[in-house]
């Protein structure tokens, strides 16, 4: 069994390059892109490199910092010791940046982690790799390949538009919290800023205790 999930919104409270904004004063220009990309109005990566482009020149410490003091999502540490004891396997795909995305899988024990690779020039933030873009699945492809796990017993747990496309990998499809798009491909629906609010549902569907 495995558990696949959305980092920022998900894991995460909050968004990591709109807080990076706050450093130098962009937050607004930030958010606008931000939430265009959620909502499916533009192309993922056109957004991740126009906002990268705004914040050129931001400090590595500076990211460091704004990562580090991103908070995890309400009862994510709990879920993922229920997750690993009910015998799933885990694994985030984020568009967000390594900086970020490394810190989280560490802290949550999360079994593989994908996320794009922020690149830095003396110290200064100057562009990004672009490795997760707008098809989630095609970073993770080779990792569920190896696994070999069974389209019904992949829980998928995602927030934003640009998730969408995971939704064909699983056979059990949760909202957290999510867009309008999402809400209506899901299966389950989570309004409450609470990991935990989907250990109930996975348990029901793969007749867990």
């Amino acid at each position: 069994m495995l558990a696949i999930f959305d980092t920022e919104g998900v894991l995460i409270d909050g968004e990591f390059l709109p807080e990076l904004a706050k450093v130098v004063g962009k937050e607004e220009e930030i958010w606008e892109i931000t939430k265009k990309g959620i909502s499916g109005e533009i192309e993922w990566e056109k957004g991740l490199i126009e906002r990268i482009n705004e914040l050129k020149g931001v400090s590595y410490n500076d990211c460091k910092r704004v990562s580090d003091d991103m908070p995890i999502m309400n009862g994510a540490k709990e879920t993922f010791d229920e997750l690993r004891r009910l015998g799933f396997k885990t694994l985030t795909v984020s568009g967000g940046p390594d900086i970020l995305i490394d810190r989280i899988k560490e802290e949550l024990h999360i079994d593989y982690a994908f996320s794009n690779k922020l690149i830095f020039n003396e110290e200064k933030l100057e562009g990004v790799e672009v490795i997760v873009g707008s098809d989630k699945t095609v970073p993770i492809k080779g990792t569920l390949e190896m696994m070999d796990e069974k389209k019904d017993d992949i829980v998928i747990t995602v927030d934003g538009a640009n998730d969408i496309k995971l939704f064909d990998l699983a056979g059990l499809r949760i909202s957290f919290n999510g867009t309008k798009l999402i809400n209506e491909k899901s299966d389950s629906i989570v309004n409450k800023k609470d990991l935990k609010e989907i250990l109930p549902i996975i348990k029901e569907k793969f007749n867990l205790n």
